[in-house]
C-alpha cells in the first residue's frame, strides 16, 4: 500500500481544501495499489452522510491514468446543493472482500480501522465577510477598569467606587452581602481620552463588554438596553467615543447579551426599583412572555441557576421584535455608531433568534460583523440536543476562537508542537475561509485566567479565590513568562483571524481568574520592554497586512519544541508570498534548516540573538523570527503534502 491512500489536507487527494460553498464542485481522490493483501482491486465507492444520518448516499469513484509510486489514482467529484455537515468515508472491493477507509491521524487515511469520518462543512453562498475586518488587531476593554475619565459618576443604590490600585473584591460586600459592586470609575470617557495609546497598538477594533445599564461591575445582568450605564456615561459619550474612534480608523464591537436579563430590570423589575410593570410583578406585564416562570412570581428558569439572571425565551415575537426588529437594540446603537456585536452564550440563544439578528444587522450596515462566543468547534458544536449551524453562511460572521487559544497555550506550556498544527488545521479545514480570515483569536478574555499568570505556571483550578488573591509572581516567574508570552502572542498575531488583545496584557497585567482577571489597567506601573514588544509586532502586522488578511495556513514542520508555518498568499503568476513563522519554545538552542524551495529571506522581526546564515537559522531557547519570503515557486502537491 501507498504511505497514504488518503488524506482530506492534501490538494492531491481532495481538490479544495476545508470547507465548500453550495454548488462548488469538490473531486476526493483515492491512491490505491493494483492489489490488496495479493487480490485484485475491483472497485472503490464514496459514502457521505448529510446532517447526521439523513441523507445517505454513495458515489463511485473511477480509476484513472494517473499514477504514483506505482499505485493509481481513483477519482469522483461531487457537487453539494444543500448547506450543512457531510461526513464521509470511503470503501473498496478487492477479490471480493470488501474493505473501509476512515480517518486516522493528521486526518489520514487508514484501512479497516478507527471508524472516525470526515467532515465536509458546505455553507450558502451569503457567507461573505467584509474585507475591511480581515488582517485587524482586536483591543478587548472591560470599561470599569479601563481608564477613569474624572467625571462626575451616578452611582447606582449600594454600588462603591473604590481607589484604582485597589483588588477587586472576592467576597460579597459586608453591607449589603453582594457581589460585585465595587467599581473603579472607568467610562466612556476615559476610553475616548486613551484611543491614541490604543491606536499605538496597531488596534483596528475595539470590543467592549457589556455598557448598557446594568447593577453589576460586569453588566451581563442587563437592567436596560437602550440605555447606557450613568456610571459609564451618557449616550452621547458612546457617540462621541465612535466619532472619535473612527478617526483613528478603528471599529467597535458591543456585547450582546441576550439570554437572559438582570432580576433587577425594567422587563422583571423584581425589587420594584422601576417605574414599569415587570413580569415580577404582573401577568398583564407586557414583558411577562419573555421569561420561564415555573411557579409565577418566585420559580423561574435562570441562566445557570443564578435566580439573579432569569431566562429569556428568544422565540417570544414581542422580544424578537424588540432586539432584532425595526428600531430595536440592534438598529439603534449601529445606527448611533456601533459597527458589530458580540452575541454573549451564543450556544443558548435559538438558530431562528441568531438569523434575525444578523438580517436586522445586515440590513443597517451590510459591512458589519456579527460575532459569537463559541468555546468549542463552531462548525460541528452541539447544544441542547441540536446541531448548531453557526457557520453555515445565515449566522454567524465570526466566533471567538477559544481552540487556537488553547492550541497556543498547549504548545507553549506542555511542548507539543505536533498537537499545535493538528488543532490549527483542524479548524481551518472546518470552518469556510472567510470565517477563518476573521476568527477572534484571544489568549485571554474576561473569562480566563490572565495570559502572563497561566504562562508561569498557574492555572488556578486548584486554587480558592483566598489563594488568587495573594498570588504574586515572583521576578523570576514574570520574567520567564514574559519570554513565553511574547513566543505565544508571535503565534496569536500571525495564524489565520484576528488576534485580540484583552487589555493589560501588552503591559504585564497578571491574575487568576474572575475577578482577578479584571483588575484595573496599571496605567502608573506599565511594562515598557512588553508594551515595546507589542508595538513592533503590531507595526509589523500592519505593514504585511497583505499577508496576513487571507493568506493561506501552510504547516513546514513542528518537533522538539519548535514550529515552523508559512502564511502563504499567491501571486498572478505561477509564485507567491510569504511570511514564514518560526518559534522555539525549548530551552535549548536549535540550529533550523529551512525547507529547500524558501530563498530571498529577509528578517523582518525576531528576538535578541537570532541568527541568520542563508537558510540556516540558530534559534536560542524560548525566540521567534519572522521572515519574509518573496518570491518562492509554489510547492508541487503531491502525496503526503499538507496545505
Amino acid at each position: 500500500m501507498p504511505e497514504h491512500i488518503y488524506n482530506s489536507r492534501d490538494k492531491a487527494y481532495k481538490s479544495k481544501y476545508g470547507a465548500i460553498a453550495v454548488n462548488e464542485t469538490v473531486t476526493f481522490r483515492l491512491l490505491l495499489p493494483e492489489q490488496y493483501s495479493g487480490l485484485e482491486l475491483q472497485s472503490a465507492t464514496l459514502i457521505i452522510m448529510r446532517e447526521d444520518g439523513q441523507d445517505n448516499r454513495s458515489f463511485d469513484l473511477k480509476k484513472t491514468n494517473d499514477t504514483w509510486l506505482g499505485s493509481c489514482y481513483w477519482e469522483v467529484s461531487c457537487t453539494p446543493s444543500v448547506p450543512g455537515l457531510y461526513w464521509y468515508h470511503f470503501e473498496f472491493v478487492s477479490g471480493g472482500y470488501k474493505h473501509y477507509i476512515y480517518k486516522g491521524k493528521y486526518s489520514n487515511g487508514y484501512v479497516d480501522a478507527a471508524e472516525d469520518k470526515w467532515q465536509l462543512t458546505v455553507y450558502s453562498g451569503e457567507q461573505v465577510v467584509a474585507n475591511q475586518w480581515k488582517g485587524s488587531i482586536m483591543y478587548q476593554i472591560f470599561p470599569d477598569r479601563f481608564y477613569n475619565s474624572g467625571s462626575k459618576k451616578m452611582m447606582p443604590k449600594d454600588s462603591k467606587i473604590v481607589p484604582w490600585n485597589a483588588t477587586p473584591a472576592w467576597t460579597p460586600d459586608e453591607e449589603t452581602n453582594l457581589w460585585n459592586i465595587d467599581y473603579f470609575g472607568g467610562d466612556l470617557k476615559g476610553i475616548e481620552s486613551q484611543l491614541s495609546y490604543i491606536a499605538s497598538l496597531g488596534v483596528d477594533i475595539i470590543y467592549l463588554n457589556p455598557i448598557f445599564e446594568a447593577h453589576s461591575n460586569h453588566r451581563y445582568n442587563t437592567a436596560d438596553y437602550k440605555h447606557i450605564d450613568p456610571i459609564l456615561g451618557k449616550e452621547e459619550d458612546f457617540i462621541d467615543l465612535c466619532v472619535a474612534a473612527h478617526k483613528f480608523g478603528i471599529k467597535v464591537i458591543l456585547d450582546g447579551v441576550f439570554s437572559h436579563t438582570g432580576d433587577d430590570s425594567i422587563y422583571f423589575n423584581k425589587y420594584n426599583h422601576y417605574s414599569s410593570v415587570g413580569a415580577f410583578q404582573s401577568k398583564d406585564s407586557p414583558y411577562y412572555s419573555w421569561y420561564k416562570f415555573e411557579n409565577w412570581p418566585n420559580q423561574y428558569k435562570s441562566w445557570w441557576g443564578i435566580p439573579l439572571l432569569p431566562e429569556i425565551i428568544e422565540e417570544t415575537p414581542s422580544y424578537v421584535d424588540f432586539i432584532a426588529g425595526e428600531g430595536g437594540v440592534i438598529e439603534k446603537w449601529l445606527l448611533l455608531g456601533a459597527d458589530g456585536w458580540r452575541l454573549d452564550v451564543a450556544d443558548e440563544l435559538p438558530d431562528e433568534f441568531i438569523m434575525k439578528i444578523r438580517n436586522r444587522i445586515k440590513a443597517v450596515k451590510p459591512d458589519a460583523l456579527l460575532l459569537g462566543e463559541v468555546w468549542e468547534d463552531a462548525s460541528n458544536k452541539t447544544s441542547y440536543g441540536v446541531r448548531r449551524k453557526y457557520l453555515l453562511g445565515s449566522e454567524l460572521d465570526s466566533v471567538m476562537n477559544y481552540p487556537f487559544k488553547e492550541a497556543i497555550i498547549d504548545y507553549i506550556v506542555n511542548d507539543d508542537a505536533e498537537n499545535f498544527f493538528e488543532q490549527i488545521l483542524t479548524i481551518t479545514e472546518n470552518y469556510p475561509k472567510q470565517i477563518v480570515d476573521s476568527l477572534m483569536n484571544p489568549l485571554g478574555t474576561h473569562d480566563t485566567v490572565r495570559i502572563l499568570t497561566r504562562l508561569s505556571g498557574y492555572d488556578c483550578e486548584n486554587m480558592d479565590r483566598d489563594q488568587q488573591a495573594n498570588l504574586i509572581l515572583s521576578k523570576e516567574e514574570r520574567e520567564d513568562a514574559k519570554k513565553l508570552l511574547k513566543i505565544a502572542a508571535v503565534l496569536q498575531y500571525t495564524l489565520p483571524g484576528f488576534p485580540s488583545i484583552y487589555y493589560g496584557d501588552e503591559v504585564g497585567l497578571d491574575g487568576g481568574k474572575d475577578p482577578f482577571n479584571r483588575k484595573t489597567f496599571p496605567w502608573q506601573n506599565k511594562d515598557e520592554e512588553l508594551l515595546s514588544f507589542y508595538r513592533a509586532l503590531g507595526n509589523v502586522r500592519k505593514h504585511k497586512s497583505y499577508v496576513f488578511a487571507d493568506a493561506e495556513f501552510v504547516p513546514i514542520s513542528a518537533a522538539d519544541g519548535v514550529i515552523c508555518y508559512e502564511r502563504r498568499k499567491t501571486g498572478q503568476w505561477d509564485d507567491s508570498f510569504s511570511i514564514i513563522v518560526l518559534v522555539n519554545r525549548g530551552d535549548s538552542t536549535v540550529n533550523y534548516s529551512l525547507p529547500d524551495d524558501v530563498r530571498d529571506i529577509t528578517n523582518i522581526f525576531s528576538s535578541d540573538g537570532v541568527e541568520v546564515a542563508g537558510d540556516l537559522i540558530r534559534l536560542p531557547a524560548k525566540s521567534y523570527i519572522l521572515l519574509e519570503n518573496v518570491p518562492v515557486i509554489k510547492k508541487q502537491y503531491r502525496p503526503g503534502s499538507q496545505i
